[in-house]
């Protein structure tokens, strides 16, 4: 905050004229000023009085965090061994599990460098991350080998199951031998920088194909002091992880910032509702992220949910994705009565970190993706033009802070369009910041409909339809026309029990939003919950 004194910041908004810049309003995070320094050893070395550090949601098995450090300090003794040094990129492919942290934690210890992958991804799709990333070993599961055949890559089981699924595999040996190992501090270890890479995690970007994000450790300790600090967390807490791993928040919060607080991450390997919920009341969780759709669904199952599960223990869902509406905020508080609502923007190129809403009167604040984070400045961009706009005014959210990104692998040309030479990242989507610093995402710069010379945002279309007391769901897209460019096509999930028509469906946005152009609709049942 100092560069900042000498500049006049509207308290209210958190807006400078002078460099048309809008300022976090929120207390700046504390950074270690020790520039030789890893992720790994900054969250080991937090002072907490927590026990329990993972645990198993289907097996109940439990690592405590003294089991937790030895593993990883025995699993980065095996590494060093094995010639993995600062710089080398380790891929690890695997769905959620207490395993997943220990990887992380030892390959990141040693300067190298992790690589994740979605496990539903095909094997042509890791295939070519594996071209761009150039890992030196791979972790993953006996039922995955397949989807690495093609590679000559030396691989690591997280299993021990050995069958059909190993023959040609180029197993070295076992993520459980390795943990065995005594840890050995003598082991070759090379000196790490803050500024040094820490993970490459693969992204469409703000724009276009899938590129490799390029986060140091600086951008990862950032992003664990928003979260501790964002949540003030006593010891006892306890958090259910539906985020899947391989993603930015569920590796950087749940796989390893977490930790610093001494709080309890309780591990699914895949979502489904019944399980999140009976996990909920088995280990008496705290803590709940989910993304709106499974919000929704649990306001829309919520009475047959609460006959049957135990949700007493639960006291703040964490919602990502999307902003929520009015309708979907008040009806969840109306069903969860003793549950606050707290959300969070980011993208993977800022290390998840952006906006959020940390209490429930901010997120009261219909709508709104929530304030700017701990120490990150903001400008909003004409996208025409260029120029910085000012309050209330839509243009494209450009970031800057400690948790942004230090450019896509090996790109220098999507680098450049995307992260300027001040620092500021084009985040690609349109938003406007009100009066009092609250963000609120329009929609997505690349994804706007021109109708007639018009830009028409689908988000805003969506949040409309979803207004209608028997409309579940709705999506809209563009669809190519002659005259007017593109006219915006829904697609529209009606609730149980309604018949509502296409006919009713656009004369209710024609009275709400007759400029809206919607021209076609796509109407259908809705999914089953318990499909």
């Amino acid at each position: 905050m100092a560069e900042n004194r000498s500049l006049t910041i509207d308290p209210r908004s958190g807006f400078c004229r002078s460099n048309s810049t809008f300022y976090s309003k929120r207390n700046p995070i504390p950074l270690p000023k020790n520039d030789s320094l890893d992720v790994t050893t900054f969250i080991s070395a937090r002072a907490h009085h927590g026990h329990i550090a993972f645990i198993d949601a289907a097996t109940g098995r439990h690592l405590t965090f003294s089991e937790l450090w030895r593993a990883v300090d025995s699993v980065a003794t095996c590494l060093s061994d094995m010639g993995i040094r600062k710089g080398y990129v380790v891929l690890l492919l695997s769905p959620n599990s207490i395993f997943f942290p220990i990887v992380c934690l030892s390959v990141m210890s040693l300067g190298a460098i992790i690589t994740t992958t979605n496990p539903l991804n095909t094997a042509g799709e890791i295939g070519k991350q594996i071209a761009d990333s150039k890992p030196v070993l791979a972790f993953t599961i006996t039922p995955l080998l397949p989807k690495l055949a093609g590679s000559t890559i030396p691989i690591v089981l997280l299993d021990d199951q050995v069958n059909s699924n190993t023959t040609g595999a180029k197993i070295v040996t076992s993520l459980h031998q390795m943990m065995k190992t005594e840890p050995s501090g003598s082991r070759v270890r090379d000196r790490v920088n803050q500024d040094d890479t820490a993970t490459l995690l693969y992204s469409s970007g703000t724009t276009g194909a899938s590129k490799g994000v390029v986060s140091s450790h600086r951008n990862l300790i950032a992003m664990v002091q928003t979260v501790i600090n964002r949540f003030s967390l006593e010891v006892g807490e306890r958090f259910i992880c539906t985020v899947p791993m391989f993603h930015i928040y569920g590796l950087v919060a749940f796989a390893t910032g977490l930790l610093a607080s001494g709080s309890t991450v309780i591990v699914l390997s895949k979502f489904e509702m019944h399980d999140m919920l009976s996990t909920i009341e088995k280990y008496r969780a705290t803590y709940l992220p989910l993304v709106p759709p499974i919000l929704v669904a649990m306001v829309n199952a919520a009475d047959q949910i609460r006959k049957k599960y135990d949700l007493s223990s639960l006291h703040s869902a964490l919602s990502g994705g999307a902003p929520l509406s009015k309708e979907v905020i008040e009806g969840f508080l109306e069903k969860y009565p003793n549950v606050k609502i707290l959300q969070g923007y980011g993208l993977t190129e800022s290390a998840g970190i952006g906006a959020s809403t940390d209490s429930l009167e901010e997120s009261r604040r219909y709508g709104t993706a929530g304030m700017l984070s701990p120490s990150m400045e903001a400008k909003v961009v004409d996208p025409e033009s260029g120029k910085a706009l000012t309050v209330n005014q839509t243009g494209e959210l450009c970031l800057k802070g400690p948790s942004v990104m230090k450019g896509y692998f090996s790109n220098p040309e999507a680098t450049t369009s995307t992260l300027d030479s001040h620092g500021w990242l084009r985040t690609g989507d349109l938003c406007y910041i009100d009066d009092d610093g609250f963000i609120f995402i329009v929609d997505r710069l690349k994804e706007l409909i021109k109708y007639k010379g018009y830009q028409v945002p689908p988000a805003e279309l969506e949040a409309l339809l979803l207004t209608h007391p028997e409309i579940l769901d709705a999506a809209v897209i563009p669809f190519p026309d002659n005259e007017v460019g593109q006219f915006p096509m829904a697609y529209v999930v009606r609730k149980p029990g309604s018949n509502i028509s296409e006919t009713q469906v656009m004369e209710f946005v024609g009275k709400q939003n007759p400029e809206s152009g919607i021209r076609r609709l796509h109407t259908q049942e809705p999914i089953r919950q318990d499909s």
